[in-house]
């Protein structure tokens, strides 16, 4: 089983934790922006991923472990990929997805 772990530069970033292996990183650009990073990751069971806020009033971060049964499950890769597509406009020409290599 397969969820998509979403990051936006500036104000947050999703992190595994034990349970969620990392597959595959992909970069979302709208026009010349990097607006997200998209990680596909294998899920072992039930855990939770880290949600870490970058920019929190007082300079302190906020962190929460947010259950993985509130997240989309996939099926095979293939499928998250393909979420992934549906989220950044597949065919819009200023919306680009690029896979990062590792």
């Amino acid at each position: 089983m397969y969820i998509v772990l979403t990051s936006r530069p500036g104000q947050y970033r999703s992190e595994p934790t034990e349970g969620i292996t990392p597959v595959e990183t992909h970069d979302y650009f709208y026009g010349v922006s990097h607006v997200a990073a998209f990680v596909v990751a294998r899920l072992e069971g039930e855990a939770r991923v880290r949600i870490v806020e970058d920019a929190v009033a007082g300079g302190k971060q906020a962190v929460n472990l947010v259950p993985t049964k509130f997240f989309e499950k996939f099926a095979t890769l293939r499928e998250a990929l393909a979420s992934i597509e549906d989220l950044t406009g597949r065919g819009h020409d200023e919306a680009r997805l690029v896979r990062r290599e590792n």
